[in-house]
């Protein structure tokens, strides 16, 4: 009991979205503290196999497809769960002390966003990961929820809500009512899907080979969810296929419709089966309400809108996509008594 109040002392309690693009940390009483690519530079030692981090976060990005031999960046979660269980965790503990400004002593309480319909291994994987990071305890709350509270949507209350959150490895679609999830389903499409699609549709019209950083600065820059009345251009840096040397060539926001057409579809398809399976007198609150939208994917331009011609519900991006799903988290972090509900046992 004295351990564990002197560890409260000590300790400064953090939700974390452990996204498969970019990992965020709450930090109880200042908000949204840390927002790092989830990617992990890592040197492969001479000495049995071992493996050394480099960097972790913006700088390991910086590193992707630009590092020697002996050097790797590596992202160690794919579609939302852990792929690589001690990168994550070096990647952890590392955030986990930056935040903590490197003090040794600190053992936080930790909530943690895992996608929905996580299997128990991978629930197990999560929780040792943060354990062994420095976590003194470990929560899991689903990302649908932890995204309908980050938006403000009223899961307490008897009324559907409806939010679909666009990550980097997964689209999650829910429908949320009593502090339950009444519907849910996950594919595994999100924002690195749209940034694949981009550098084969340039690898098959132009011949040339482009990096995913170079695909998803595409995405950010002209990619649209709609056909465009006038339609912009980027120019992108590649090696070309045929010749094997580098070429720069100019690439079309309607080339780019193009190129996303497969992946927004799913997504559209996922929202569709969700309001098909939605019950009766939720499906109606749906409709006066909306579907909120949250998630970095979310923020393709006019994807709402497309979202809402292809099923005609009024769809919304919630005012912070890229942080309701860890702010929401926080929100439970903040009010775990009231709302120990919604976190997985």
């Amino acid at each position: 009991m004295i351990f564990d109040s002197l560890f409260g002392f000590f300790s400064n309690d953090l939700a974390i979205d452990l996204g498969t693009a970019n990992t965020l940390i709450y930090q109880k009483g200042r908000g949204v503290v840390c927002n790092e690519p989830s990617v992990v530079a890592v040197e492969h030692a001479a000495v049995r196999g071992r493996r050394k981090v480099v960097a972790v976060g913006s700088e390991a990005k910086d590193m992707l497809g630009r590092t020697p031999g002996s050097i790797t960046a590596v992202r160690p979660m794919k579609d939302g769960v852990i792929a690589d269980f001690e990168m994550t965790e070096e990647m952890l503990r590392v955030l986990i002390r930056k935040v903590h400004n490197r003090r040794a002593l600190v053992r936080p309480r930790i909530i943690i966003c895992v996608p929905h319909g996580i299997t128990e291994v991978e629930k197990r994987a999560v929780r040792e990961s943060a354990e062994s990071a420095g976590a003194r305890e470990v929560y899991l709350i689903e990302e649908p929820m932890a995204a309908a509270i980050g938006a403000g949507l009223p899961i307490t209350e008897p009324r559907g809500s409806m939010i679909l959150d666009i990550g980097g490895g997964t689209t999650e679609i829910a429908v949320i009512s009593l502090k339950g999830i009444v519907y849910s389903q996950s594919v595994r499409v999100g924002g690195d899907k749209m940034d694949e699609a981009i550098a084969n549709y340039v690898r098959r019209r132009h011949n040339v080979l482009i990096g995913e950083r170079t695909a998803e600065h595409i995405k950010i820059s002209i990619g649209n969810a709609l056909p465009s009345q006038q339609p912009l251009e980027i120019e992108a840096k590649g090696r070309d296929l045929l010749q094997g040397v580098p070429k720069a060539i100019v690439v079309s926001e309607d080339e780019v419709f193009e190129a996303l057409a497969e992946p927004i579809n799913q997504i559209v398809d996922v929202v569709r089966i969700a309001l098909e399976k939605c019950p009766p007198e939720l499906s109606s609150d749906i409709i006066d309400r909306g579907i909120t939208m949250a998630g970095g994917g979310s923020l393709l331009r006019n994807l709402d809108k497309r979202i809402a011609h292809e099923v005609g519900i009024v769809t919304q991006v919630t005012d912070d996509p890229l942080s309701a799903v860890v702010i929401g988290s926080g929100v439970v972090l903040d009010k775990l008594d009231d709302l120990k509900d919604v976190v997985l046992q």
